[in-house]
């Protein structure tokens, strides 16, 4: 099966948007968003199992509580995005490292993968890797690449706060195009205003 769409489909697609839809083949345009989703959903090589792992380390990080979790702003996907497309070939490398290593980890604890983990043990584990990151950060040359799991969170907390999900329910957001209002009434409790994207 292969990730790409065809020149046709492309066109068909790039024709909708533009309100042609009545112009192109009504059955082809709505296949061929469906035939691209995998790429969509498992970017740059990422296995189904990779994304789950992340999404699962990314919900131990972020859970749901009276506002969404990671899981919920599809926060696994957006860091296999974001590791594929912006992270160098090197820190690529450590962090996938670093996700066979919070497995074999999970496995050498209890047995099991780290997405069959009971929640408790999965907060032990990334409690554990947190520990761990942060001091190796503390201790490391300018010129050494982060730690995985430094990467892991920051991605975490970035596909979260900057998701749809993360910006209307765990903060507040008010589309205020063009608009500057210097006093906002802030009572104590409140949640916090979400930057505009």
């Amino acid at each position: 099966m292969t990730d790409r769409i065809s020149r046709r489909e492309a066109v068909q697609l790039v024709s909708a948007m533009l309100g042609g839809v009545t112009l192109v083949g009504g059955e082809a345009l709505w296949r061929a968003p469906a035939r691209a989703m995998p790429a969509l959903r498992q970017p740059g090589g990422w296995t189904p199992a990779q994304v789950a792992l992340l999404d699962e380390a990314a919900e131990t990080i972020l859970p749901r509580t009276a506002t969404p979790g990671a899981k919920d702003a599809h926060c696994g996907t957006f860091i296999a995005l974001m590791v594929t497309d912006t992270y160098e070939a090197g820190h690529q490398r450590i962090f996938r490292r670093g996700l066979v290593e919070l497995d074999a980890a999970a496995r050498a604890a209890h047995g099991s993968r780290f997405v069959e983990l009971t929640p408790p043990q999965r907060l032990a584990l990334v409690e554990r890797f947190d520990r761990e990151a942060f001091q190796f950060m503390r201790g490391r040359p300018a010129d050494e690449p982060p730690h995985w799991f430094r990467m892991l969170k920051e991605l975490t907390l970035l596909g979260f706060f900057t998701s749809e999900v993360g910006m209307t329910q765990a903060l507040r957001y008010v589309e205020s195009a063009g608009r500057f209002d210097p006093c906002v009434p802030y009572a104590p409790g409140d949640r916090d205003w979400a930057a505009h994207a």
